[in-house]
């Protein structure tokens, strides 16, 4: 099975990785350079901005 690719946009993850703190890394050495922990807080986060925007769509 190949991997997935492309499920958050460039920009959505840029936006998530300098609210997190860690896109001066990603300017540096690039995504291959974050920490397994940066990566999980992003999806972590983009989950959660994902669940916020479904339960306002509900409302």
């Amino acid at each position: 099975m190949g991997r997935r690719r492309g499920m958050m946009s460039r920009a959505l993850k840029e936006e998530l990785a300098k609210d997190l703190g860690f896109y001066d890394t990603v300017k540096d050495k690039g995504w291959g350079g974050i920490t397994t922990r940066d990566a999980g807080n992003m999806v972590k986060r983009a989950i959660q901005i994902a669940e916020e925007n479904l339960r306002k769509q509900g409302n």
